[in-house]
């Protein structure tokens, strides 16, 4: 498999790669990047954070800030629909994935790959691949939302069923929606006869 055509690394890529076991676990020198990029390590999933606390400490007690700036774990908020109430939740991006600011080097490549749960650099071979700058700009830009979008992908006049709420498991048509408050309005059959009911939008499904 040949990876020359890849200038950066996207997530998508980076989960094939680590489903193939395409993850760093040596690296020759002579594949030394001397570039600041950012790149992407793999942990297991729920390990994240006590990485990123643990990579952190070893950088600074090692003295590596001048060779590894930044390690993030990929954050977003989201709207999420608990005991019928909304609730806004932040949720990692990619679980099992951290990134690293950094200049690759033997030294640095080491105190990053030697972080306890820390299972490999994902890349082609032996070599890191950095994220392209394009999905480095829409990470930052999902991260600093304050306030998460609705995404509402129903039209009026489509049929849904109710997953949560008094009319849960009940069918029927779309008969309006407010994208900005994030509200669908449908129309279920009660009594005999089509009744609109407001829903919140993460409470209907497409069927």
């Amino acid at each position: 498999m040949s990876f020359a055509f890849c200038k950066g690394l996207t997530f998508a890529k980076a989960k094939n790669l680590w489903a193939v076991g395409l993850i760093n676990n040596s690296m020759p020198k002579q594949q030394i990047h001397q570039d600041r990029n950012w790149y992407v390590i793999h942990t297991y999933s729920g390990y994240e954070e006590a990485v990123a606390k643990n990579l952190k400490q070893r950088i600074e007690s090692l003295g590596m800030e001048d060779k590894i700036f930044n390690v993030i774990v990929p954050k977003e908020k989201k709207i999420k629909i608990k005991e019928g109430k909304r609730k806004t939740v932040e949720e990692k991006i990619y679980p099992g994935y951290i990134l690293v600011e950094m200049i690759v080097t033997d030294d640095s490549w080491y105190v990053v790959r030697n972080t306890p749960n820390v299972t490999g650099f994902v890349g082609a071979g032996t070599t890191p691949i950095p994220v392209s700058p394009e999905e480095m700009a829409d990470l930052k830009q999902r991260m600093e939302l304050k306030e998460p979008e609705f995404n509402i992908e129903v039209k009026i006049g489509e049929t849904v069923k109710i997953t949560d709420g008094p009319f849960k498991d009940s069918e029927g048509k779309v008969s309006e929606i407010d994208r900005e408050r994030g509200k669908i309005k449908v129309l279920v059959n009660m009594f005999g006869r089509d009744t609109p009911v407001e829903l919140d939008s993460l409470q209907i499904k497409k069927i």
